[in-house]
């Protein structure tokens, strides 16, 4: 059902993913905004597949318990 992305695929979007977070730094001072924009790197980060961030990490989480 969901398809895994190809490794080129994830290392350019972590590529993506540090280049703004360097970018975006000078205006990370207030931390209302610096959450809100680490939370999004974060995700797409995190982010390998088809499949919903949130749902691979709770399926995850649900294997420990």
């Amino acid at each position: 059902m969901y398809k895994p992305f190809d490794k080129t695929r994830v290392v350019l979007r972590r590529c993506v993913v540090v280049v703004a977070g360097i970018t975006c730094l000078p205006t990370l001072i207030a931390p209302s905004l610096a959450s809100r924009i680490y939370s999004h790197l974060h995700q797409v980060w995190l982010k390998d597949s088809t499949k919903p961030v949130w749902l691979a990490e709770s399926e995850k989480v649900g294997g420990y318990l």
